[in-house]
């Protein structure tokens, strides 16, 4: 695990180009945010409609029917373009058309293919027109992203294929898959889907069907070729039980039948107190009460922020955002002191690459943006997600749908107690008493969503601190990645159950960070410090100890009042992950192979992945490695910043039923650095100075602050509720 530092200012290089920033600073309106406003309901439905009545596109509801038919697979937001978004917001232009992205699967024609779309002008289209991928490149039908309906063809399919093993798993697993009412196994897929551009060949984990079925598999897995839009033609290719490998279902349950199988029987299911769940089991030793609520977070006299639409200002803050159904939480405008700091922060791409001995477990490498990472921002729960006191935002998509589903509370907004200060002093006088002490509360804003992709959970965070230092973080948690336990499988993982393995893997978050400082016109730049062994001026014959080597450092253009220049600097707190993936089948997305890559800002280049990675990243149509290999120069350019953080997961028995938060977070930091003549955060009111009028004795003290003396009462009485729900509507 490891933290990303980004200071966003830089101290005395002389590289650093003169030029002024121009206009004074400003802080952006609401309506001027708006313009990275996620697509509303009415919108996404205004586009669908659009697009349905065109009989040249030929579409067709998506939740029915058969793949071989033309389906409107997502709707998002299309932002625009960063000159013209600059254009309007600095320089009073024109306000940019306000466009969607829509994503159409052509399965109803001789040559199906993927196209994407650019719809408009919102809130009333009337026109559409293809857009393109660097390099002009069509996207292949087999990279599309799986739907609702292909798996439920996917579950016929299985259901047929397994009815020859129903005696062999009602006597195993006690449940079964083919004409299964009550006792039924499930099934969990593996990516990518094949070996091999072209192909879509899923891995199939079966499992019994219970709460947290992630860690009941029941030791078979399917490998189902599904590349062809008929399921009438998929088949069965082979299958694994329990260390061994058969053809076909029928060679399986003849090997059963004449007594030739090692046979792997499961124990009955407890009915409560599973152990994949969440109910209380065991006590604490020391008896501490836990039946009673623990501290609560609270805002005595109201919040400190604001949280317009999609604009959010908080301190020096002030800041954009959307949630996008394709990849999940994105920044714009992000300003402090209305002096712009970056155009753009988002999350691109979220990875896990495991090994393993079974071949679902071997196969898996997977790749969060190709499964809707961003759509799949589930109800956040008062109080447990995020505190009573937070504000909660709904968030609409239009992925795989029919229409616009709305997600209730997907996104929350708090003030957050970091249970340190920001800082503080004590100023002993060293007889028992003191001169002063003073310190400043530890708070940050806090703008959270969650991503559950099937069996994980990551828990998306932009932290906002009063002197200036931004945070993006992600936690991990949820259903570990658990396969059928075998001896040889120990190599790869833990044994956290009777049978079941922990697989070991790793996590790797990709970001880009479209950095402004005090303009586009930054270099990145490297500077070493060396050591030198030189003798002490003030004591001949000692020797003076050289310093540690400095980071690389981002470069902006503009001087503070001490001399330096603006920029930012990459530097790793702790050790990082990397992997190189053990299989030569797919070697680690060029995204993430590296710590951080600075490339110049081209708007045919806005993101480093993309829905279609996964399922084809043999040929991926967003080639990272492009963006870097051709040549340019970085000095006094429009830079843009990719950072990829991560972590091993080793998978262990605590993490039964999920893994915990602790321990399992990376991200990075903003942080100025000489970018202001002092820490911005002495404009906060929240500071107390402790004075004694009677030094040294100190019995008498003067007590300075500028909020009141008492907080006042803390939580409401708010009963805890909860819906869930993100139905179409």
């Amino acid at each position: 695990m490891w933290l990303l530092q980004l200071a966003w200012a830089l101290a005395a290089l002389g590289v650093v180009s003169g030029s002024s920033p121009g206009s004074g600073p400003t802080v952006p309106s609401l309506d001027q945010a708006s313009i990275f406003a996620d697509l509303s309901a009415a919108e996404l439905r205004a586009v669908r409609t659009f697009l349905m009545s065109r009989p040249e596109l030929g579409l067709s509801p998506s939740r029915e029917g058969t793949l071989a038919k033309n389906t409107l697979f997502m709707v998002e937001l299309l932002p625009p373009k960063k000159k013209l978004a600059l254009r309007y917001l600095d320089h009073g232009g024109p306000r940019p058309r306000r466009q969607a992205r829509a994503v159409v699967f052509f399965g109803g024609q001789a040559e199906p293919n993927i196209t994407e779309f650019a719809v408009g002008p919102l809130p009333r289209p009337s026109s559409y027109r293809p857009l393109r991928f660097k390099g002009g490149r069509a996207i292949p039908f087999s990279a599309r992203p799986m739907t609702q309906l292909e798996y439920e063809l996917l579950h016929r399919t299985l259901a047929a294929a397994l009815e020859p093993l129903y005696q062999l798993l009602r006597d195993s697993t006690g449940f079964w898959y083919h004409n299964c009412s009550g006792r039924c196994l499930t099934f969990s897929d593996i990516a990518p889907r094949g070996l091999a551009s072209g192909e879509r060949r899923s891995w199939l984990v079966l499992q019994r069907f219970v709460e947290g079925f992630f860690l009941h598999p029941v030791g078979l897995e399917v490998l189902v070729d599904h590349q062809d839009p008929d399921p009438q033609r998929w088949a069965v290719q082979q299958l694994w039980y329990n260390g061994r490998y058969f053809s076909s279902p029928q060679e399986l349950a003849e090997s059963y039948e004449r007594g030739m199988l090692e046979v792997a029987h499961l124990d009955k299911l407890p009915a409560r107190q599973l152990f994949s769940s969440y109910e209380p089991r065991g006590s604490f030793a020391t008896g501490t009460p836990t039946e009673v609520h623990g501290a609560k977070v609270c805002e005595p006299q109201g919040r400190r922020y604001r949280l317009q639409g999609n604009r959010l200002e908080y301190g020096g803050w002030s800041l954009a955002f959307r949630l996008r159904s394709s990849a999940g939480l994105q920044l714009f405008d992000l300003r402090f002191n209305g002096e712009r700091l970056a155009y753009e922060v988002s999350v691109q791409e979220a990875i896990a690459f495991y090994g393993g001995h079974t071949p679902a477990a071997m196969q898996t490498k997977y790749m969060d943006a190709g499964w809707g990472m961003g759509s799949v921002t589930y109800e956040l729960a008062r109080g447990i997600d995020c505190p009573e006191t937070a504000t909660y935002v709904d968030a609409h998509h239009l992925y795989d749908t029919d229409g616009p589903a709305r997600f209730s509370h997907a996104i929350c907004v708090f003030e957050l107690p970091t249970g340190v200060p920001l800082r503080r002093h004590f100023d002993s006088d060293f007889q028992g008493g003191f001169h002063f002490y003073a310190g400043l509360e530890g708070r940050a804003l806090v703008l959270r969503t969650t991503s559950t992709v099937y069996n994980y959970d990551y828990i998306w965070d932009f932290l906002l601190y009063p002197n200036g230092v931004m945070e993006a973080k992600v936690h991990a948690t949820g259903y570990i990645h658990a396969t059928f336990y075998t001896p040889e499988g120990r190599r790869y993982g833990s044994r956290v159950h009777s049978h079941l393995l922990g697989n070991l893997h790793t996590h790797l978050v990709h970001y880009k960070v479209d950095l402004d400082i005090a303009g586009t016109g930054n270099s990145f730049e490297t500077m070493d410090v060396r050591f030198e062994n030189i003798s002490n001026p003030w004591s001949p014959g000692a020797r003076h100890l050289p310093p540690a080597p400095h980071p690389p450092m981002w470069v902006g253009s503009r001087w503070h009042s001490w001399g330096g220049g603006t920029g930012t600097l990459p530097q790793p707190q702790h050790p990082g992950t990397w992997v190189q993936s053990p299989y030569p089948v797919l070697t680690l997305p060029r995204p993430c192979r590296y710590h951080l890559a600075v490339t110049r800002h081209h708007e045919d280049e806005p993101s480093s992945s993309s829905i279609y990675a996964q399922n084809d990243p043999w040929e991926p149509l967003v080639s990272f490695e492009g963006f870097l290999r051709n040549n340019e120069t970085i000095e006094d350019q429009d830079l843009v910043a990719w950072v990829t953080v991560g972590f091993l997961h080793v998978p262990h028995a605590e993490d039964i039923p999920n893994t915990a938060t602790p321990g399992n977070a990376v991200g990075f930091f903003l942080r100025p650095f000489n970018f202001f003549d002092e820490d911005p955060s002495v404009a906060s009111r929240s500071p107390v100075i402790i004075r004694p009028l009677d030094p040294p004795v100190c019995s008498r003290l003067e007590i300075q602050r500028w909020t009141p003396d008492s907080p006042g009462p803390c939580v409401d009485p708010w009963p805890f509720t909860y819906n869930g729900t993100y139905r179409p509507h």
